[in-house]
């Protein structure tokens, strides 16, 4: 089975026009509409206060953003901030977080890498900068076992992915490409039908048949399965050492010039959640649970929850280089003008925070800030 195509270095391009993905490109996150439900965490008393007031917060009410979920439940993002504020807004697609963004509604944000690249380039290398990682993984292909028994069998088939030029789009018709199946990546005609279908609404259309799968995020791909899907193949088998990135933390380029002492205080918290949720995984599964439940009414039932969990791998790496290769795959698919994604990162407040903690740095595949 192929693997992707990596590149860890591109020489500098044109900055990309991307009409077609201007409003396409979303996060691994669950749903498109955004839900801005802002909340205000406790600030302990007598604690000192940063550069800042408040920093804004926006994530997914997802497991992909476990991070954000389980930092912001257990008050350790709150900890690490002291006296400034925390204020979190969710949302339900990368193209509204960005627009909060840009819109100066939000400082930092979890977010997945299309919405990333689009938004960096869409502002000519101006508006944000990726500053951490947080999720890897947590994408499958399932299938209807009755239609489908092998990898082979997809031709033929029609196979929903959550949007036109979102993440996983892009990473099921690379794949397509290297079974060396012809598929019009604009309509999804061809050898394989791609369906594009919002997440919330793929469950009923894999029930009434009118699609025999799909290449889509957590927990959706679990929420199949519980519907009778047979999990085919997990992405992460496809990227070097299993991991791709899924959820990186990305922050407004004025926010940082202002209040890189806040940036600093919330990488470490990321940082220091990530430990908790790696050291204590079936505590942390609870917590995100439970801040799931806070944020839209309802936990996950466990035969969603625990495979969904199990599948996405909580790290402070932004995996770089699969960012990469994920947009070198949009370009190859006819999907993205070739981006320049020099200076789309600055990992030295991470690599600052991790050092602190005794911890490796972490590289940014020659794409930082110079």
């Amino acid at each position: 089975m192929p693997a992707p195509r990596t590149t860890a270095h591109r020489r500098p391009a044109a900055v990309a026009a991307l009409p077609l993905l201007a409003l396409a490109l979303t996060a691994c996150g669950y749903g498109s509409a955004a839900d801005d439900d802002s909340g205000s965490s406790d600030v302990a008393a007598g604690a000192k206060k940063l550069s800042a007031d408040t920093v804004r917060i926006g994530y997914f009410p997802n497991l992909t953003h476990a991070t954000a979920l389980v930092g912001d439940q257990e008050g350790l993002l709150q900890k690490e901030l002291g006296g400034t504020r925390l204020r979190t807004s969710q949302f339900n697609a990368g193209p509204s977080e960005i627009e909060a963004l840009n819109a100066d509604s939000i400082d930092i944000g979890f977010i997945g890498p299309s919405p990333s690249i689009n938004g960096y380039t869409k502002s000519r290398g101006k508006s944000l900068r990726i500053i951490g990682g947080s999720a890897s993984g947590g994408v499958k292909l399932v299938v209807d076992p009755k239609k489908i028994k092998t990898l082979d069998d997809l031709k033929g088939k029609k196979i929903a992915t959550p949007q036109l030029g979102n993440t996983q789009d892009v990473a099921f018709l690379n794949w397509i490409s290297e079974k060396g199946w012809k598929v019009d990546a604009q309509s999804g005609k061809g050898d394989v039908s791609v369906v594009r279908t919002d997440n919330k609404v793929t469950p009923d259309a894999f029930k009434s048949g009118s699609i025999d799968g799909a290449w889509v995020p957590e927990p959706t791909a679990s929420k199949l399965v519980a519907e009778g899907a047979k999990e085919l193949l997990d992405e992460s088998s496809l990227w070097p050492d299993n991991k791709f990135v899924i959820t990186n933390i990305i922050v407004s380029q004025k926010f940082l010039r202002d209040h890189p002492d806040v940036v600093e205080a919330v990488l470490r918290g990321s940082v220091r959640t990530n430990e908790w949720i790696n050291a204590n995984p079936d505590e942390a599964k609870a917590s995100a649970n439970a801040a799931l439940k806070k944020l839209t009414g309802k936990p996950l039932p466990a035969e969603i929850l625990d495979p969904a969990w199990k599948s996405i791998q909580i790290t402070d790496d932004p995996l770089a280089a699969t960012l990469d290769a994920q947009a070198e795959h949009a370009v190859e698919a006819g999907l993205l003008d070739k981006p320049d994604l020099n200076g789309i990162y600055d990992l030295k407040p991470l690599n600052k925070v991790l050092g602190a903690a005794g911890k490796p740095e972490v590289a940014d595949a020659g794409l930082g800030v110079k």
